[in-house]
């Protein structure tokens, strides 16, 4: 039941999860905010992350088990050919994260 497993905690596995799988640092994850977290019918919750100030968003799947679904999406307004915008006082290793994530998007 997804009573087990609140918005809040719902939100921190994302997060840990997402940022794992793009190989943040620890020091680096506080750019990393999640931005909302809905929940879908009884066994699992949808999850934004994002990076303050930016339009930039991760959506994850959260289920009630507490995995997130592998196959998670990026949504940019940002289109490939400005892929560096915004990004001036990123920590490298994040702004090449992101100018990836656009150019795919």
């Amino acid at each position: 039941m997804i009573a087990e497993l609140s918005k809040t905690e719902a939100g921190e596995v994302a997060m840990e999860f997402l940022t794992n799988d793009l190989d943040i640092s620890i020091d680096d994850r506080e750019w990393f905010s999640v931005l909302d977290v809905r929940p879908i019918g009884e066994t699992w919750y949808v999850v934004e992350i994002g990076i303050e100030g930016l339009p930039d968003k991760w959506v994850l799947q959260v289920y009630d088990t507490r995995e997130c679904d592998p196959s998670y999406t990026f949504s940019s307004p940002i289109k490939a050919t400005e892929s560096d915008t915004g990004l001036e006082d990123m920590p490298e290793a994040i702004a090449q994260i992101l100018m990836a994530e656009r150019s795919h998007n």
